[in-house]
């Protein structure tokens, strides 16, 4: 059970339309600290403009839809969850004032706290339902539907205006994880409209929205957890880093999303800006197609293991923002295997392996784009780290447009990235047979079902163990190499308080703009 009194238990319209990409570099001064200063009580008004990478003309305020950082952002501002992630990656109560499961977790209670829509309504189990039943829509696409997918949403029911009843196709001890899932916003009953009258229960109503320039929402004074301190967010579109970086600089927005980590190095402890700096957010690797030559033999892909040097990846591609990985998903989260040894390089029982493998001569592709901060870089370090390994490793520039579509089915050897999600939600969406973004191709039913005998276990040391055995089997033989865990920088405006550093982007804490305000 769960019960919040008990917490401890568990891109391109806005630049062409606006000078923004105009603006020259100014120069800076600054603090000697990274992390944004606290600036005494919180101050009520004014307006926070905050620029986020967004996705054009094709925009949409449908929360169901959030795909990008910038419609997760905006999701968060006018809906909210059941649960949400913390900064350990356990799912908090949100909407949810408890839950609870029968001992055979297969069926969880699921108690709603008092929360108004904007429209003045209380969110109600009627609302829930909806909300899951249309994420869960087979003719869709839903970003949350397979988060979603335990829950038998025909069986599931109202057991009172703020009670539920959720029937699971099978034993579910994490089902908090769940309702925490990316995506999984409560919207109003039989709601349709999205983008030009949307209605949430989030701290901020809906003002404007122009597709792929910006939204305006302005404070919710009846939100259930208090209302924000902001009068107004408003969430602009620039793509390029330069951009924001130089909007941030040029006064013409108070919170860049997404820099790089020499922009960082560059005006961390000078004084104009605030460099904020959200540990453990990113996983950085190489993703090996285990279905496929040359990486379905697993010696391959022990050589490969092998052959990385990690500290020249994170140093070289990461700008030394982030901490070396050891090929798990989840370092310092719930679950992680951390008594496993740090893999080091080793070129020689690398090339001995792919001797065994009759592999010597080794030619492979490694596709990489400029979609993501350190991709490009890291791509070439380990082109040059593989010769020294007698393999030939080809990088191949792709689209940055169609990168995240078409890595996941094509090619032997891409770069690789994701934010913040539970080791459960990692392994249940991305490792097990019938996972919907199996990028490694992944495909075993005895994983499959030590991931079942986890999910049934209802003591959590116990399921603790069975994780460990997973992982285990995914460091020995897996198909991510995964060579880093990058910080999340952010950059403010001097003025700007209350920015949460200890919140790994997607979780509860990340893009709080309820909880920020200008000094």
């Amino acid at each position: 059970m769960y019960d919040e009194r008990h917490p401890g238990l568990r891109r391109r319209g806005f630049l062409a339309a606006t000078s923004l990409g105009a603006l020259t570099l100014a120069g800076c001064a600054g603090t000697d600290e990274g992390e944004p200063r606290s600036g005494g009580a919180p101050k009520s008004g004014g307006r926070l403009r905050a620029a986020f990478a967004g996705g054009g003309a094709g925009e949409t305020l449908d929360p169901h839809l959030a795909n990008l950082f910038a419609d997760a952002a905006r999701a968060k501002a006018l809906y909210d969850k059941l649960a949400d992630y913390g900064a350990d990656l356990s799912a908090r109560p949100r909407l949810a004032a408890k839950w609870e499961a029968n001992k055979t977790l297969d069926r969880w209670q699921v108690t709603l706290r008092q929360a108004m829509f904007h429209d003045g309504r209380p969110v109600t189990a009627a609302d829930v339902l909806y909300s899951y039943r249309r994420i869960a829509d087979p003719d869709q696409a839903f970003r949350a539907k397979a988060s979603l997918e335990p829950i038998d949403l025909d069986a599931s029911r109202a057991t009172g205006q703020r009670t539920i009843e959720f029937v699971l196709k099978r034993p579910t001890a994490e089902f908090p994880n769940v309702l925490a899932a990316f995506g999984a916003y409560i919207v109003p009953d039989k709601a349709t409209d999205f983008d030009r009258k949307p209605i949430g229960s989030g701290p901020f109503r809906f003002v404007s929205f122009a597709p792929g320039r910006s939204a305006v929402f302005r404070r919710y004074d009846d939100y259930w957890e208090g209302a924000p301190h902001l009068d107004e967010v408003e969430f602009v579109v620039a793509n390029e880093e330069s951009a924001r970086v130089n909007a941030l600089l040029g006064g013409q927005i108070e919170y860049a999303h997404e820099l790089n980590p020499t922009t960082a190095r560059a005006h961390e402890g000078r004084g104009q800006i605030e460099i904020v700096r959200l540990r453990n957010s990113a996983m950085q690797a190489f993703c090996m197609k285990t279905d496929r030559p040359p990486f379905d033999d697993a010696r391959v892909r022990q050589a490969f293991f092998l052959i990385a040097d990690r500290r020249e990846l994170v140093d070289g591609a990461l700008s030394g923002a982030g901490v070396v990985g050891n090929d798990l998903f989840g370092k310092g989260y719930e679950y992680y295997d951390d008594s496993l040894p740090q893999r080091e390089q080793d070129l020689g029982k690398a090339r001995a392996l792919l001797k065994q493998a009759g592999a010597e001569h080794l030619k492979v592709t490694l596709d990489t784009s400029a979609v993501a901060a350190g991709f490009t870089e890291a791509a070439s370090i380990f082109r040059d780290q593989a010769a020294k390994a007698g393999v030939t490793v080809e990088v191949k520039m792709g689209s940055k447009d169609s990168y995240w579509a078409d890595i996941l089915n094509s090619g032997t050897l891409c770069c690789y990235r994701s934010g913040a999600l539970p080791i459960e939600a990692h392994i249940s969406q991305r490792l097990l047979t019938d996972s919907t973004t199996n990028a490694t191709q992944w495909r075993h039913k005895d994983f499959d079902a030590l991931y079942e005998q986890a999910q049934s276990t209802r003591d959590a040391t116990a399921r603790a163990a069975v994780y460990d055995r997973m992982q285990r089997r995914l460091h020995s033989e897996g198909g991510f190499l995964i060579w880093g865990f990058a910080d999340w920088i952010l950059g403010t405006a001097r003025n700007v308080r209350g920015v949460e550093a200890k919140a790994p982007a997607n979780t509860l804490d990340w893009a709080r703009f309820d909880k920020v305000w200008l000094a």
